[in-house]
């Protein structure tokens, strides 16, 4: 009777690496940076900032011919936050990234529900924001479709951050989580049909964000719709990219939001095997002194906005979200230095999309330089970025010119090391 128990064992394990697949990789991502007007203007009388951050992750994927199961554990660690011999992380900034399961449901549907990333196209709008360690996610369920060259996800989601799961009832549905557009509810369909040149896909994001009255009671939700498309043609050595957003309803606050818009277009052109140029505007509306409770300025909610505008972070990155808007005209190259590096240099210039209240719109100019070694199992990137204030940027950020530091500059270093820790090759 043992023995059969143990074949019967041996048996379950050899069907389960037979229709199934499991994976265990991690990752250890450090960045050091200094910081000497990253964000905004640093006075001349503050000193610039040093330091260096570690994103450590733990990822299992299993996957059987029905289901996918998706685990991602990440610490987000600060060098020296701790003080000697502390038992626990003084800043809890452990957490579950990603806990997801997609399943199968046949003919081209699926469904995937949990935390999960929701990153699309350039991640303009919706994109995982991988630049910062601690990174985006949301919590939701989505109904996927995918035949051929056509894809379609709509993805909802229902918010709250009460800590008894068990009190419902008394804890009532108000959710008060607030800052960065966190929202109570939301809803998202994404379109995307390829051809052989030429792709264009559509989105259409409504958000629900909290309101409270006079006494912090929940008094309903504020609703923003944003939708738009994004276009892509690739032919030879040609590409091009268009981004086209409207906004409208209500942000947080009860915050009319009317005509509120962001275009985009961007060229590239591979010169050589080992040049690539590109070139691009961007338009985003800001607040046009419109009547009180109103406002037509957009915001690219929860798209990957560190690529957008500029390294070092001067717009819609956690700042920006009602101001005078951009108007930015950039040009690049990206260079191959070898078989496993390469050199991007890119300019931008930057004017707000209205006026400051000076008149004054020009901001500046900003350069940035990134290499990227790429080593056998690791990678190494370095970036160096300076910005050329105009005095339009004094005034916007609140700090006068004769106070500001004569430089305004961005270095960084970050090791990537992404190590496979354990796979077992799926059955064909």
């Amino acid at each position: 009777m043992k023995k059969q128990y143990v074949l019967l064992t041996l048996a379950i394990l050899m069907a389960q690496f037979t229709f199934s697949q499991f994976t265990l990789d991690g990752e250890f991502r450090p960045r050091t940076e200094y910081r000497n007007g990253f964000g905004s203007l640093i006075p001349e009388d503050d000193d610039p900032g040093l330091a260096t951050s570690t994103r450590a992750r733990l990822n299992a994927a299993y996957q059987t011919e029905k289901y996918k199961f998706y685990l991602s554990l990440q610490d987000v660690m600060v060098w020296g936050e701790n003080r000697q011999l502390r038992p626990d992380d003084e800043n809890d900034t452990f957490a579950v990234f990603e806990a997801w399961a997609q399943l199968d449901l046949g003919s081209g549907w699926s469904t995937k529900l949990g935390r999960q990333v929701l990153s699309y196209d350039d991640q303009r709008i919706l994109g995982g924001v991988d630049w910062t360690q601690q990174a985006r996610n949301h919590d939701a369920a989505m109904i996927k479709y995918s035949k051929g060259n056509f894809l379609l996800d709509f993805a909802f989601a229902f918010n709250q951050d009460f800590d008894n799961p068990s009190g419902f009832q008394s804890v009532g549905n108000a959710y008060n989580t607030t800052g960065f557009f966190s929202y109570k509810t939301m809803q998202m369909l994404y379109l995307k049909q390829k051809w052989e040149s030429f792709a264009a896909s559509l989105v259409l994001l409504n958000n629900g964000f909290q309101n409270f009255d006079d006494n912090d009671n929940a008094d309903g939700l504020s609703s923003l719709q944003t939708l738009g498309t994004h276009l892509t043609f690739k032919k030879g050595s040609f590409g091009l990219a268009a981004n086209a957003f409207l906004q409208t309803g209500e942000r947080q606050g009860e915050l009319d939001v009317k005509g509120a818009y962001l275009l985009s277009l961007d060229l590239s052109y591979k010169a050589s095997s080992t040049v690539g140029l590109g070139a691009g505007i961007e338009i985003i509306s800001g607040n046009d002194g419109q009547t009180a409770g109103e406002t037509g300025a957009f915001f690219p909610l929860y798209g990957t906005n560190h690529k957008f505008n500029g390294l070092m972070d001067y717009f819609y990155v956690g700042n920006h979200a009602n101001s005078v808007g951009i108007f930015d005209i950039h040009a690049s190259a990206n260079f191959k230095l070898g078989e496993n590096s390469d050199l991007l240099a890119k300019v931008w210039n930057f004017k707000g999309e209205e006026d400051l209240p000076s008149g004054e719109n020009a901001l500046g100019t900003e350069v940035d330089l990134v290499f990227t070694q790429k080593f056998k199992g690791y990678a190494l990137k370095v970036g160096y970025s300076h910005l050329f204030p105009a005095d339009g940027m004094y005034e916007l950020k609140g700090v006068a010119e004769a106070d500001a530091a004569s430089s305004q500059n961005w270095a960084w270093a970050m090791l990537i090391i992404k190590p496979k820790l354990f796979t077992t090759a799926k059955a064909e």
